[in-house]
């Protein structure tokens, strides 16, 4: 079966790992944006400037609330090696939500608002028996921001604004087998799940529009560590024997949730076509170990240490949107984000790779006050492979040589708003 037939017919829904944006973050924050590319830096669309350039918020014209939901549906094959049966992912369910409401006087500079967004994740789920079920058999990782958000304009052209990040719900579930069978040849399984702290961060941004045509902004969101204390640990499937040394019960460890600072163009021809470029950059060097403690030995250890070292990477993209009739408007961008998973430190939980993307969108108006968001986004990751050798030399024998190819589609609706 090549990699081309077993996409078609193999799938899951991921977050984080197909989901428009490198390593476990995602960034489907606005329907409208989401349909440009995901621009929205140099822009100042609707209540979604609050995730994208709070400094923006205040140039707004309306005020109003706003949600919106996505899906992912990606398709994802493997290939061990040294050959054998191509794998598939078994199917789950991811759906990134975004929620706006923005507040301010009608005529005033200041405005105001709340927003709520999923901006890192990753959702997975192997197939049984898939040969790097010792490293990862299921992943579930979720973070659910909730951010305050003021923003002024101190003349009719510069505004800044500036939000309060908080972690507000963080989860991780991993599992694995473990190489130790029991009487009936099963082998033993690890499941690890746990909830995050809440955590304070800070998104900050400024906005420029120097003439009607042309606007600039720039946003910098700042790290949270996603920190869980006591954890569940639970094992099945050992043997007696095999029990003695897996007693742990509770675990702690940190995944960084890393910051990112955005450059964004906005360019308006004429009434009617809008333009924009942005750039992201996210510090994802942040990411240099994954380390686990136990309450008891694992095994013999009470602690485990997991090598990433991921590097900072850059995300381009280019979008715009054409209002075709008073009520309709039409969106189309395209992204190329590098991924931050530097050669032989590919993990099972994020078998990453440097993606393409093409979006589109549209909206239409159901009156003054009502609106509907469609966005749609196709998401091509280049094949990633890691030799044995790559692990070896890199000291990353902690997962499995192979190659791995996964493409996506990201659907997506909102509704508005407006007062």
């Amino acid at each position: 079966m090549t990699f081309k037939s077993l996409l078609l017919v193999g799938g899951a829904l991921l977050t984080g790992t197909a989901a428009s944006a490198g390593g476990y973050q995602v960034t489907l924050a606005g329907q409208k944006n989401n349909g440009m590319g995901g621009v929205g830096v140099g822009l100042s669309l609707d209540q979604a400037a609050m995730f994208y350039n709070p400094g923006a918020l205040a140039m707004v014209k309306d005020r109003g609330v706003q949600v919106g939901v996505n899906a992912t549906i990606a398709r994802q094959a493997f290939r061990a090696e040294a050959g054998g049966t191509q794998r598939e992912l078994q199917t789950t369910t991811s759906t990134p939500f975004n929620l706006y409401a923005g507040f301010g006087p009608t005529e005033g500079k200041f405005r105001a608002g709340i927003a709520v967004y999923t901006p890192f994740g990753s959702q997975l789920k192997y197939a049984d028996g898939w040969e790097g079920r010792f490293a990862l058999t299921d992943i579930d990782l979720k973070a659910i921001y909730v951010q305050p958000t003021a923003s002024y304009a101190i003349t009719d052209q510069l505004s800044v604004g500036a939000g309060l990040m908080i972690l507000a719900h963080g989860s991780v579930n991993l599992q694995r087998d473990i190489p130790a069978q029991n009487s009936a040849g099963e082998f033993g399984h690890i499941e690890l799940d746990g909830k995050a702290d809440t955590k304070f961060g800070y998104n900050v941004g400024l906005f420029y529009k120097p003439s009607d045509k042309l606007s600039v902004g720039l946003s910098y969101r700042s790290k949270i560590n996603a920190t869980v204390k006591d954890g569940d640990v639970t094992f099945s499937g050992l043997s007696n024997t095999a029990a003695a040394s897996f007693q742990a019960k509770k675990f702690g460890a940190t995944l960084p949730l890393p910051a990112t600072a955005s450059v964004g163009i906005g360019v308006t021809p004429n009434e009617k076509l809008t333009l924009g470029f942005d750039v992201n950059w996210v510090e994802w060097s942040a990411y240099e170990t994954l380390n686990f403690t136990f309450d008891a030995p694992v095994n013999g250890a009470s602690t485990s240490t997991s090598k990433r070292y991921y590097e900072d990477a850059l995300t381009f993209r280019l979008g715009g949107q054409y209002q075709v009739t008073s009520g309709l408007t039409v969106r189309a961008g395209a992204a190329y984000d590098n991924s931050p998973v530097r050669d032989g430190f590919v993990t099972p939980e994020t078998p990453d790779a440097d993606r393409r993307t093409a979006t589109i969108g549209a909206s239409y108006k159901f009156g003054e006050h009502f609106g509907l968001d469609l966005s749609a986004q196709y998401v091509n990751l280049k094949k990633r492979t890691e030799t044995q050798s790559d692990l070896i030399n890199n000291g990353t024998t902690d997962r499995v040589a192979g190659t791995y190819k996964t493409i996506a589609v990201v659907p997506g609706v909102g509704l508005n708003y407006t007062f």
